[in-house]
């Protein structure tokens, strides 16, 4: 696979921090005649050349939305696929995913995932614990409104014994609270399949991230699209709620 080439010209600093949305899987199967899991397996390989892209890129911290909270309703036979996936990819990538320096990290629910994967993850993150290349966030299990919910209920659980004061409750302290302390907000989202919304993904975080939305399919979303949304976010001017 050829490399990302991003200008020379451009002299904006590349994002430290990309959020993906990986939408199109299934519709990527469809339109093939092929099972909807087939689409995820395919998805696998992308999220490969996206990691790998990412070194390249230098991007220090990559978050991918792999299953949200919704994803359960989804029938139960593509779940347990998508489970099977996330297993294979662990097991065949963490070894590759720890020579090259990659940290990988989960945020969302996981009391609803089976004991195996539960201690796959634990394992993966111990394991990548002190690696610094690139740090690799996968949302399971993951809903943005219950991990504000769940930050709310810890800074009120706070309150009423007397630690903490309402008034001493900031922007700053609730972000601490959530399941990304530690990890700076996603300069960039990107949401593949032509979809635009940011279904309950990191609704806290993404206040001021650059989105962009790309009509391909996530199957077949490349190493180059990621260059190019690289390159389209270092041409966009960040204000902050600032003058222009």
């Amino acid at each position: 696979m050829s490399q990302p080439v991003v200008s020379q010209a451009l002299a904006p600093s590349p994002p430290r921090h990309i959020a993906i949305i990986m939408d199109g899987n299934g519709r990527w199967a469809k339109a093939r005649g092929l099972p909807r899991n087939l689409g995820h397996r395919q998805g696998i390989d992308t999220v490969r050349d996206v990691v790998r892209a990412c070194r390249t890129l230098r991007i220090e911290y990559l978050t991918l939305y792999a299953f949200s909270s919704e994803n359960w309703k989804r029938p139960e036979t593509e779940v347990a696929g998508l489970m099977e996936l996330l297993r294979l990819f662990i097991r065949r990538e963490l070894d590759d995913l720890w020579r090259n320096g990659v940290r990988i990290r989960m945020i969302g629910d996981r009391s609803k995932l089976a004991p195996d994967i539960m201690q796959l993850i634990t394992d993966a993150e111990h394991k990548t614990r002190d690696n610094r290349t690139l740090t690799l966030t996968i949302a399971l299990s993951y809903g943005g409104q219950d991990e504000i919910v769940a930050a709310c209920r810890r800074l009120a659980e706070q309150v009423a014994a007397g630690k903490l004061q309402p008034d001493e409750i900031t922007p700053d302290l609730l972000a601490a609270n959530l399941e990304t302390a530690g990890i700076p907000d996603p300069d960039l989202v990107i949401r593949t399949s032509g979809e635009q919304r940011l279904s309950n993904f990191l609704l806290w975080q993404s206040a001021y991230s650059e989105l962009i939305f790309i009509d391909k399919l996530w199957p077949d979303f490349s190493a180059q699209d990621l260059a190019s949304a690289v390159e389209e976010f270092q041409r966009r001017e960040r204000r902050y709620g600032g003058s222009e």
